[in-house]
C-alpha cells in the first residue's frame, strides 16, 4: 500500500468520524532525487565510433533497456517487431514494471558478459552504460512520447522517476522554445523584442 492511498483511507476515516485524527498525518514519503545526469543526445551518439560494441551502444541508446536485460535477451525475445523484454542476467527483471515490450528500431546484437567492454569505449565520452537509458528517454521526450508511455517503455515502477529524467532540459531546448514562441506572436514583433534584449544587454 502506498502513502498516497493510506492517507486516503485515513482522511476517508477521519470525514466518517471513525478515528479522530489521522495517524498518516505528517508521514513524508521518499524522495524521488534524479541527480543531473551527462549523457548523449541520439545524434551525438549516432556521430560518434564506438568501434567494436557500436551495434550494441546504439541498441541501448535506441531500445532503453538496462544492460542486465539486454545481456539476457535472445533471438527468441525479438519478434513482429518488438522486444520482450522479461528476464536479467540476475533472473529476474529489476520490478513487475521491467516486464514489458518495446518497438525494434535498430539491428540486435549480443551483449558481452560483462560491463567492462562496454563501460571502456563509453569511457572517452564522459558517459557510462546508464547513461543511454537517459539517451532513450530524451529521445522519447523530445519526440513527444508521453511521459506515462516512455513510463511503460523504460520499465519504471514509479512515474516520478520517469517525469524527473524529462524534466532534464539542454541549453538548446531554451533556444529553440524562444524560436518557436517568437514564432507564435509573429516575427516582426519578435525581432524587436530580441534586438531590444541585445541592445539593453551591451
Amino acid at each position: 500500500m502506498t502513502l498516497a492511498v493510506l492517507k486516503s483511507i485515513c482522511r476517508e476515516a477521519l470525514a466518517q468520524e471513525l478515528v479522530e485524527h489521522s495517524p498518516a498525518h505528517g508521514v513524508k514519503g521518499q524522495r524521488v532525487i534524479v541527480s543531473p545526469r551527462r549523457f548523449l543526445t541520439w545524434e551525438e551518439v549516432d556521430r560518434i565510433n564506438f568501434g567494436k560494441y557500436n551495434t550494441q551502444i546504439r541498441f541501448l541508446a535506441l531500445h532503453g533497456l538496462r544492460w542486465s536485460e539486454a545481456v539476457a535477451l535472445t533471438d527468441d525475445d525479438i519478434r513482429d517487431g518488438r522486444i520482450y523484454i522479461n528476464k536479467s542476467v540476475h533472473g529476474q527483471t529489476k520490478s513487475k514494471a521491467g516486464v514489458r515490450t518495446v518497438p525494434l528500431v535498430s539491428p540486435f546484437k549480443k551483449f558481452p558478459t560483462t560491463r567492462k567492454a562496454l563501460r571502456k569505449a563509453l569511457a572517452p565520452h564522459g558517459i557510462t552504460i546508464h547513461s543511454l537509458r537517459h539517451t532513450y528517454a530524451y529521445l522519447l521526450k523530445s519526440k513527444g512520447v508521453h511521459v506515462t508511455t516512455a513510463q511503460r517503455l523504460l520499465g519504471h515502477s514509479d512515474p516520478k522517476v520517469t517525469l524527473a529524467i524529462y524534466t532534464q532540459v539542454l541549453d538548446n531546448e531554451i533556444d529553440d522554445t524562444g524560436a518557436m514562441l517568437r514564432s507564435f506572436i509573429g516575427n516582426e514583433k519578435s525581432e524587436v523584442l530580441v534586438r531590444h534584449a541585445r541592445k539593453a544587454a551591451s
